[in-house]
């Protein structure tokens, strides 16, 4: 995806998550809202691939965030959702699918993240993903924990549990946050709890 954020174009990463409007795209707070203001000019490229948009770009009608992230970017809560408008006469998950997503799913599972890191070593044209088994942050946040090399841009990209590779499809749990500069090598994921469940039931009524 990409946004206008204090007056250049920006990068992140996320997906077509299932919902009621089949319009719904899943990201990191920080993706939609950043140091007190909300993004401009989002679009989302599905399938993006080193320039190329083969299912087109779609832009959002609306962005929203978890209440906790809108209001003070707690670090907890770093979800964002957009609401992208159909094309051609279909949705979003009409045109390129929709992965599940569960709340309060737990702790300590083997996941898959990917995302479009756009900083070195990584140029943001390619899709990467890790997979490894997940702990819990020890240090500042209640977020997911996975040894994992990306770096900016990916963020907002998703993070699976019972991730199928022959079809690509998993349950969407979390997305990539953030890491700490002192402990490479090693990304964060917010835990979509309730508020992150209420940040996407009102994408759905948008």
């Amino acid at each position: 995806m990409f946004f206008t954020f204090q007056g250049r174009t920006a990068s992140c990463s996320g997906d077509s998550v299932t919902g009621q409007n089949g319009s719904t795209v899943i990201t990191a707070g920080h993706c939609v809202k950043y140091q007190g203001a909300w993004h401009t000019n989002w679009i989302f490229v599905p399938g993006y691939d080193n320039g190329n948009a083969p299912y087109g770009q779609w832009p959002a009608v609306k962005t929203l965030a978890t209440d906790q992230w809108a209001a003070s970017e707690d670090m907890n809560m770093d979800v964002g959702l957009a609401v992208v408008a159909p094309q051609n006469g279909r949705t979003l998950s009409q045109t390129v699918g929709a992965q599940g997503i569960l709340f309060n799913g737990g702790y300590n599972k083997k996941m898959y993240s990917f995302g479009f890191p756009a900083a070195a070593p990584y140029d943001g044209t390619k899709l990467v993903y890790c997979a490894a088994n997940t702990g819990k942050d020890f240090l500042l946040t209640k977020d997911h924990s996975m040894s994992c090399n990306m770096t900016g841009g990916s963020s907002g990209g998703p993070w699976f549990q019972d991730f199928d590779e022959s079809t690509g499809l998993g349950t969407q749990v979390s997305v990539n946050s953030f890491g700490y500069n002192f402990l490479p090598n090693t990304m964060f994921g917010p835990y979509f709890g309730n508020e992150a469940k209420a940040a996407y039931d009102k994408a759905q009524t948008s």
